[in-house]
C-alpha cells in the first residue's frame, strides 16, 4: 500500500499498487461508485478507426501545431490527407463499447466521459455529458479572428478549389488516423482554403486567417475551460475508468493523478501497459468493447 498526498500535502487514503487483475476485480471496484470515464483511441478502434500506439499499430507522426502554422507545405500536405480522411471518419459507426458507455450513463453509472478522441462516436452513440478534451474532427476554427466553421463547409469550398481530388488520390478505404488523417502521398498542389468571415478589423475583404481543424496537435495546449470541467467531473464522482488510452501524453494522465490525490479508485482498461498502471487499484490488459458491454451487463445503478 501506498500512501499518497494532494498538492497542498495533505494525506488522502492508501491506494493499492497496481494490480493486474480480472474482470471481476473491475467490477468489484466499481459496484456502487458513479463513474468518470476516461476514453482514449483504443475505444474507437472496433469502429475502424486505428490507434497511435495499440499493439500492431504502425508508426505515425502526427502533425505538429508548430509545423502547421509555421510552414505551408507542412499545412497543404495536412489539409489534402484531412479533406479526404474526415469523409471516411464520418461513414464510421459507434460500437459495442459506445453504446455500453451511453446505457450507463442513462442508467445513472456513469457521470460522464473525457475523450481523447476526435471522432465524436460518444454522441452518436448517445452519450450527453462529453468533454471532447481534444477538439472534434467535425470544426473547424480560424486562427486569427475565431469564427467557427463546420467541417463540411469547408469541404465543400476545398473541394471547388481542388475538383476530383479525392476520387484521383486515394484508394477506396484508405488507412485512416486517429485525428481523421488519410494516409495518402499525392498531396502537391492541393489549394488551401482561408477564413472567408470578414475581417475582424474592418478591412473590405475577408479574413483570410489561416483555418485549422479543431483537433489538438502535438505540441498545443488544451483549453483550460475543458480541462476545468474534466477536473470538475472526476471530482464529481465516485471512481475514475480509463478506456482504451496509453496515458502516453499528459493531457491525459493529469486526470489519473488528480483521482488518486483525491482518493478516488481507478481502473484502466486496455490492450497494453499505460503510463498509469503504477496508479491503478486495478488494471485490466482486455479489449474495451467486450469488458464495457460486460460491465453494462452487471453494474447496478448506484443508489
Amino acid at each position: 500500500m501506498r500512501q499518497v498526498r494532494t498538492s497542498a500535502g495533505r494525506p488522502v487514503p492508501d491506494v493499492p499498487s497496481p494490480v493486474a487483475g480480472t474482470f471481476d476485480d473491475v467490477v468489484e471496484v466499481l459496484t456502487g461508485r458513479r463513474t468518470a470515464v476516461l476514453t482514449g483511441a483504443g475505444v474507437s478502434t472496433d469502429s475502424g478507426i486505428p490507434d497511435y500506439r495499440g499493439p500492431g499499430s504502425p508508426p505515425r507522426n502526427p502533425m505538429t501545431f508548430q509545423d502547421f502554422v509555421g510552414d505551408p507545405a507542412y499545412r497543404r500536405h495536412y489539409w489534402a490527407r484531412n479533406h479526404v480522411g474526415w469523409q471516411h471518419v464520418g461513414r464510421k459507426a459507434p460500437n459495442a463499447g459506445h453504446r455500453a458507455l451511453a446505457r450507463l450513463e442513462a442508467r445513472g453509472v456513469v457521470t460522464g466521459i473525457v475523450t481523447q478522441n476526435v471522432d465524436t462516436l460518444h454522441e452518436v452513440a448517445g452519450s450527453r455529458r462529453v468533454i471532447d478534451l481534444h477538439g472534434r474532427y467535425d470544426q473547424v476554427l480560424c486562427l486569427r479572428c475565431g469564427t467557427r466553421y463546420a467541417r463540411s463547409e469547408v469541404a465543400e469550398r476545398l473541394e471547388a478549389l481542388n475538383p476530383g481530388f479525392a476520387a484521383r488520390v486515394a484508394p477506396s478505404d484508405p488507412e485512416i488516423a486517429p485525428d481523421a488523417d488519410a494516409v495518402i502521398e499525392q498531396t502537391e498542389g492541393f489549394r488551401v482554403q482561408d477564413c472567408w468571415a470578414p475581417d475582424p478589423d474592418g478591412g473590405p475583404g475577408p479574413c483570410g486567417g489561416m483555418l485549422k481543424p479543431d483537433i489538438v496537435y502535438f505540441g498545443e495546449t488544451v483549453p483550460r475551460p475543458r480541462v476545468d470541467a474534466a477536473y470538475a467531473l472526476v471530482d464529481a464522482s465516485d471512481a475514475l475508468l480509463v478506456a482504451g488510452s496509453s496515458l502516453a501524453v499528459q493531457s491525459g494522465l493529469r486526470f489519473v493523478r488528480h483521482a488518486v490525490a483525491g482518493g478516488l479508485p481507478v481502473v484502466v482498461v486496455n490492450r497494453g501497459a499505460t503510463r498509469g498502471d503504477a496508479l491503478a487499484t486495478v488494471t485490466l490488459h482486455a479489449g474495451t468493447s467486450e469488458t464495457l458491454a460486460g460491465l453494462d451487463a452487471v453494474l447496478p445503478t448506484p443508489t
